[in-house]
Formats: structure tokens, sequence, C-alpha cells
């Protein structure tokens, strides 16, 4: 259930900073070879049983490795130039175009977001002392709990999104309480929208991948398409396009790259190559906030000292690591997604790599746990079956007893379908009020949502049945009674 949480937490659009303990750094870097990456990420491959992957490999101000592995949903090979969505890795793209804005003088960091955009207009006075520094950080106090999601997922811009607002509240004061939601960064786009006068997509084309050399990227899927990315459902992939929501010229999660192009955007968070903003600046990106190990599109591990963001839109899922200590940074892409996240596995793997030391095999944890669910699948069905071929001879065992007794025995039976009933706002509760849709868990939650369903009609059948075995025998005695 914690890896299912996880995936579906990324999915959303929360990153977390670490996935699990992991064994703290200790500073030294070993040399990696093109070989060594190589034969690594054709093992997780393997292991994982993805059907493609692309990763990228840097250190300092060169490219070590990039390639890509296995392939798309047209059957084409997956290379190091092959256009992978990256979701909520784009957070940091985003803080880096307003970061740029900041150098330049025109915003700063501590600004109150109103008086750059007076078109914000939420349901709650406290929205007035958000400032841009609050978006970034994710500490502005806005969250799913309080916000109508589904409205925002109908907007057609950034401008639309904004304008959608007006009904949200906040669930705490600005810059007192740490919690992810989308919305900060896409009010952070628009607020590049409109100080620069620029549509958010061409300020970082022009600001941003133009000056990097990131010629394969954009943050619209109308400019650069990748190919629809793959769901497993019980080990089976399965192709399937993107889910319908904003995310086109979005700041949250829209970016669409490349490994090749992801390389010269981690050879510049590392300090190094083309520098878009001042070391002091990129620093403040890099740094926790007051309340929270968050910094600004990066999470930071206390132990590892890693900086980290994942992202996951349901088919494609990704993660970028950086360590500080050693110049190395990492980004791995995957055309699919699935209840666990093999990319950050495989990151960490990468990363252990280059502290010389040897990381587990990647894979196993997906198979695993869609096995196990496969097998609970199974087990409800078998115990549905039975239940509805036992239900006369369970009803005629109850013949004559009070009813209340007969109803408490079927409390449990339908337990299931309860949790059917209840499972996206159960979901949502387990993860701090993210929101959650029935649409959204018929993608890569898709084998937890089927266990869950068999079982719920497993107990419904057996409860239909074992109702109307007691209703019969009641009507056969009644009828007895009356000869």
């Amino acid at each position: 259930m914690k890896t299912a949480l996880i995936g579906l937490a990324l999915a959303l659009g929360l990153s977390p900073a670490v996935a699990g303990d992991r064994p703290a750094t200790s500073g030294r870097a070993a040399e990696l070879t093109p070989a060594a990456v190589d034969a690594y990420l054709t093992r997780a491959l393997d292991e994982t049983g993805l059907p493609g992957l692309s990763a990228v490999v840097t250190r300092g101000d060169r490219v070590v490795h990039a390639a890509g592995y296995g392939h798309d949903s047209d059957g084409r090979p997956v290379t190091a130039d092959t256009p992978m969505r990256i979701a909520s890795v784009s957070k940091s793209f985003t803080a880096m175009a307003v970061m740029t804005l900041v150098d330049k003088g025109t915003v700063a960091l501590d600004d109150p977001v109103a008086e750059h955009l007076p078109e914000v207009r939420l349901a709650d006075p406290r929205a007035g002392r958000i400032t841009v520094r609050h978006l970034l950080n994710q500490t502005s106090g806005l969250s799913d709990t309080t916000t109508d999601i589904g409205a925002l997922e109908d907007a057609t811009s950034l401008r639309d999104y904004v304008g959608r607002l007006g009904a949200t509240t906040l669930r705490a004061d600005p810059g007192t309480r740490w919690e992810y939601c989308n919305v900060n960064y896409n009010l952070a786009a628009r607020l590049v929208e409109v100080v620069s006068g620029r549509s958010f997509g061409d300020y970082l084309r022009e600001r941003v991948f133009g000056p990097l050399g990131m010629r394969s990227s954009a943050v619209s899927d109308r400019e650069v398409r990748p190919a629809d990315g793959y769901n497993s459902v019980f080990g089976l992939w399965r192709p399937r396009p993107e889910l319908p929501a904003f995310r086109d010229g979005g700041g949250s999660g829209g970016v669409v790259t490349t490994a090749a192009d992801m390389g010269r955007w981690l050879i510049t968070q590392t300090g190094n190559g083309r520098r878009l903003v001042r070391p002091e600046s990129l620093a403040v990106m890099h740094a926790p906030s007051e309340v929270h190990a968050y910094g600004m599109g990066w999470g930071i591990d206390d132990e590892t000292k890693r900086l980290t963001h994942s992202g996951n839109l349901f088919t494609y899922t990704a993660v970028q690591v950086i360590v500080p200590e050693t110049g190395y940074g990492f980004a791995v892409m995957t055309n699919s997604a699935a209840l666990h996240d093999d990319t950050f596995d495989i990151a960490t793997g990468l990363a252990e790599l280059s502290e010389g030391r040897t990381p587990e095999a990647p894979g196993g944890g997906r198979q695993l746990f869609e096995l196990a669910l496969g097998a609970v699948t199974l087990g409800a069905a078998g115990l549905g079956i039975l239940g509805v071929l036992r239900s006369r001879r369970w009803a005629a065992r109850r013949a004559g007893r009070p009813r209340w007794r007969a109803g408490a025995r079927l409390v449990p039976v339908l337990l299931p379908v309860g949790v059917l009933a209840a499972y996206p706002d159960l979901l949502s509760f387990l993860m701090n009020g993210r929101t959650v849709t029935w649409e959204q868990l018929t993608y890569f939650p898709a084998p937890m949502t089927i266990t869950v369903a068999v079982a719920a009609a497993a107990g419904a059948l057996t409860t239909g049945f074992r109702v109307a075995g007691l209703l019969r025998g009641r009507g056969t005695r009644e009828a007895g009674a009356r000869r």
C-alpha cells in the first residue's frame, strides 16, 4: 500500500525528496564511465521490465552518458532524443523562469503575488499576503482540500486557470505550512506571463531552453510531441493516451523534453556551463524554506544532501537528481507509469555508482506488488463464487433466527463495497487531501482499482444471494404456516 500511495501521490504532483531511508553519501566521487552507466541502465531495463527509458548522467560541465533503451508505443527505439513528459520535474524550470525575472529586478521574491497579479481574487483575505517566495517554496497555504481542482483541469490557458480560483480559500496562513499544490506553480507561470509580456511557453523558450541549447524541449506537447505512454496492468503493459487536463503551457507539469536536453539542464543546475541566473539565485532555489526541506522545484535530502524532484503524469514518470558534493547530475525518464516508481530506484542506483558503491539490482518492486494484487484479486473472485454457491446453505442455517443476527453476519462481507464507494476519498485522506478522481484511478493505479472492484463485486453478489436465500426461506415458512 505504501508503494501505491507514493506512486499515486507522485502522479498528483507530490514529489518527495526521498523515498525510504538511503545511506548517507561519503562525499567521495567515483569516475563513472559511459560503459559502466550503459551496463547499469541496460540491466535496469531488463530487470524492471519497463517498455522504455532514457537517462543522462552529467558531471561538472560535461555529459558522461546520455542514451535511450527499449521502445515507444509506436515501436520505435527510445533514444537520448526521444521526447518524454517529465511532469512535476517541470517545477524546477518554472522556478528558474521566475528567478530570471528576479535577477533582472522586475520581480522580488518577497513581493506579494497580488502586486503583480491583481487578477488573483481568492475568497480568503489572507491571499493578499502570499509572496512569490511562498509559491515557489509551496508554503502559500494553497491546498487541494480548499480548491476545486476539477474545475481547474478544464482551463484553456493560465489566465483562464487563475480566473477559476475565485472560490479558493487557504488551508493555512502564508509562510507557516508546507503543502504540495500544483496551483502554486501555475500561479508562478502566470506571473511570468504578466511580468514578461510573453506567454509562459515563449518565455521558457527564449530565456531558459534557448540559451541552454535545449532545442527539443517545450512546455506544450503541441510543439514537442511524445508518443503515448504505458500503464502496467498486472504485468501487462498497455499503451494509453495521457489523461486530459490543463497542462499545455502550465507551470506545474507541462514540460516535454529529452535526455539529451536534460543533460544541458543538469549542467547549469550544478553551476556549470551556461548560467541563467546568478550563483546566489541558484543557491536560493536549492535551499530549503524555513518550514520544510523543499527549495524551489527541488527537494533536499538532509542525509544524502542530494537535490531531487520526481514527477508522474499517469503514463510517464521522471526524476532528476543533483549531488552538490560531487558535481554529478542524473535524470531518468520512462514512457510508462505504474504503482512502483522505478525511475527513483534507477536514479538512486546511478548516484550510488558515482560514489563508488555497488547499487542494489533495480526492479522487482512493480512485479511483486502487482503479483500480490493479482493473487488478492483471484482470491476475492474465488471467495465470491464460493459465497454465491453456498448462499442457500448459509440462509438455511439461519432460518428462524433473529434477523439482526443474519444482518450482522453480512456486514463484513459488505465491507469491500464500502471501501469501493469511498475509494477516491479514502486515498485522498491518506495522501493529506490530494484530490483523486475515478478517472485517475483507472490509469496506473488500475491493478489496485481492479482488486478493490472485484472484492466489492464479490461481497455484493454474496450478500445479494444470501439475502435472496433468507427471503425465499421466509416465504416458504409463511406459506407452510398458512396451509
